[in-house]
């Protein structure tokens, strides 16, 4: 059972009690869940009930909750909880805790198509989460992917993601690899890019598969082996 690391506000064992505002009641209320679960892990909304102390009208108007949570309710769920069958629902469950453990706040979603569970993490400070060059979220990505399939043979790709930095890694790998290019052309020699990890080389080397005038292949051990780009008909 997780236990609590503090009090989410005004608490006596029994129930824990928080205000918190926002520009409409969903956001109000949303906002205090996430602030309710950096101190109670795995508390779900039907633990808690909502009462508003003001729901101003018009433009810039303010609404503020005072959101209520049965402790005893939580601790006996987390006491029998159990991880749902559906590996949609297990990643999602795995990426809530690890952002309420974690102190982030953030949403998550999962979209499920024939070949892809895809994670999507949103919200104001996902630095943390991501970590340098990603190697945090690709941690989780990697753990999200064994909890949710559990050694089963028919698997998907698992992508977790977090405020589009996939898409923007990607860009990026893929402007590096065109700078490699170009300067393995110019030079007639070998040119080696940064260090990468094994999914970003899988991008670089598949965005210069169909490159006619260059090969590439990988050098040097794990953690810093990186990809060479050779010009075709090198050495």
């Amino acid at each position: 059972m997780a236990e609590p690391r503090g009090n989410g506000g005004a608490g006596d064992g029994g129930v824990a009690r928080i205000e918190a505002e926002g520009d409409s009641l969903g956001a109000a209320k949303w906002t205090a869940m996430k602030e309710l679960e950096l101190s109670y892990p795995g508390l779900a909304v039907e633990h808690v009930s909502f009462d508003v102390l003001e729901e101003g009208k018009g433009e810039g108007a303010v609404v503020r909750v005072v959101a209520v949570a049965d402790l005893e309710a939580w601790r006996d769920a987390e006491e029998n909880f159990e991880w749902p069958d559906e590996a949609a629902e297990r990643a999602r469950e795995l990426v809530r805790r690890t952002l309420a453990h974690l102190g982030v706040r953030a949403s998550v979603d999962v979209r499920e198509t024939d070949d892809e569970l895809h994670v999507e993490i949103s919200g104001q400070e996902l630095g943390l989460l991501i970590g340098k060059h990603g190697q945090t979220i690709d941690a989780i990505q990697f753990v999200c992917s064994q909890a949710a399939y559990r050694g089963a043979e028919d698997r998907k790709q698992v992508v977790v993601d977090a405020g589009g930095y996939r898409e923007r890694r990607r860009s990026m790998l893929e402007r590096q690899a065109d700078r490699g290019v170009a300067d393995a052309l110019r030079y007639g020699r070998p040119v080696e890019l940064d260090t990468m990890s094994s999914q970003e080389r899988k991008i670089v080397h598949n965005y210069l598969a169909e490159q006619p005038s260059v090969e590439t292949h990988s050098e040097g051990d794990e953690p810093f082996r990186r990809i060479v780009i050779t010009p075709v008909g090198h050495g």
